[in-house]
């Protein structure tokens, strides 16, 4: 495993604020929870007795406000007019690895279509070519054209690998080599 600068504690971006998690912010990390699509596996959605819950989530967040080892993690994405907050985006180990981790976002249905997720993404993506990382990662389910799209924008390609999975679509394994500066 190699040494790596840490993320910054804030991405801004012309449209867009990448931030530290904090506790309120559970009601909305909730609302993705409740939007995931069908297809997504059930342990990544609310279950038929509420899991996870609003408090749930809120004590992951108090728990692990970064979420992840240094140079990795989650950012909630908010509105830099309104502080609203319209989902995540960072990096994460995912099925990828430390050295090489995967780039990570989910917004609000009704923050979809508006080119937040590509403005948010880009953030991330410099902010990782300022850790000292060489290579990204990005798996996306066959049937999430709209993250297919973002994707592309930033410059990732398919790898050709794929994780076979009947029951929920399988994941494609799309890459992007990081220019260091």
């Amino acid at each position: 495993m190699g040494t790596y600068g840490d993320l910054p504690a804030e991405l801004v971006t012309e449209r867009l604020r990448l931030r530290a998690w904090v506790p309120s912010d559970a009601e909305g990390y909730h609302g993705l929870w409740l939007e995931r699509d069908p297809r997504v596996p059930s342990a990544r959605r609310v279950d038929d007795e509420g899991r996870p819950t609003v408090e749930d989530l809120r004590g992951r967040i108090v728990d692990d406000p970064r979420g992840a080892e240094p140079g990795l993690g989650l950012f909630p994405v908010e509105l830099r007019d309104t502080g609203e907050f319209i989902g995540y985006c960072g990096l994460i180990v995912g099925q990828a690895s430390f050295d090489e981790p995967e780039i990570a976002y989910e917004l609000a249905r009704r923050a979809h279509g508006h080119g937040y997720a590509t403005e948010a993404a880009r953030a991330v993506l410099e902010a990782a070519v300022r850790t000292g990382r060489r290579r990204l990662w990005a798996t996306v389910r066959e049937w999430n054209a709209p993250s297919f799209r973002v994707l592309e924008k930033l410059g990732f390609h398919p790898s050709g690998r794929v994780t076979e999975d009947a029951e929920h679509g399988d994941s494609i394994w799309m890459t992007r080599a990081l220019d260091p500066r």
